[in-house]
């Protein structure tokens, strides 16, 4: 457990400004869990209670548009997993979030991080990048289906994110890049022979 824990604790010390007095008063919040492949992190109309750190596996967010699945984001190890707009504001979420592989998930809910927030401006500090971090995911995403064609977004995933095609099944990559699965394979053929 405390190896969980310790995961989480290395990632916010080495990639934030959080000292060790901040992670301490977090310890009490925390859970963790374990999730299958194929389990749901979170259903469309439930509110997303905990904001999760990926110590190991991956997830898929996705929505549904009549009954066909569309992919949003990919999220590994060493990441939060939430949808944020439901996790802050305590509504339904319009998505899905599915386990792509067994994790083990450390969770915290949205009274933990008010705590931190309160005790120590470290936290608040923390919480405004993550906020600002997802924003601009978000806005990535929207600009690229909105000046890129399937192709330039398709060349965007392998040099930014090579090591996704390793781990997630092209069909789901195909409706993450707004396109058919065979439209993503004759596009990956054509790269290939040029």
């Amino acid at each position: 457990l405390m190896n969980a824990f310790f995961q989480l604790k290395h990632c916010l010390q080495e990639n934030s400004f959080l000292n060790e007095a901040d992670c301490e008063l977090f310890l009490p919040f925390l859970e963790v869990k374990h999730f299958k492949a194929r389990d749901f992190y979170l259903k469309e109309g439930r509110v997303c209670y905990d904001l999760g750190y990926i110590n190991s596996g991956s997830f898929r967010t996705y929505y549904l548009n009549d009954d066909k699945e569309i992919n949003t984001h990919f999220v590994f190890e060493n990441n939060f997993v939430a949808d944020y707009d439901s996790f802050l504001q305590q509504r339904p979420s319009k998505y899905y979030i599915q386990c792509l592989e067994d994790a083990e998930v450390v969770t915290f809910n949205l009274e933990a991080l008010k705590f931190a927030y309160a005790e120590s401006k470290n936290w608040e500090r923390f919480g405004r990048e993550m906020a600002e971090q997802s924003y601009i995911i978000t806005m990535k995403r929207v600009e690229s289906f909105l000046f890129l064609d399937g192709e330039q977004r398709y060349l965007q995933l392998v040099e930014n994110e090579p090591a996704i095609f390793n781990r997630v099944p092209l069909y789901h990559i195909a409706s993450y890049l707004g396109m058919e699965r065979e439209s993503l394979s004759r596009l990956r053929k054509k790269i290939a022979g040029k």
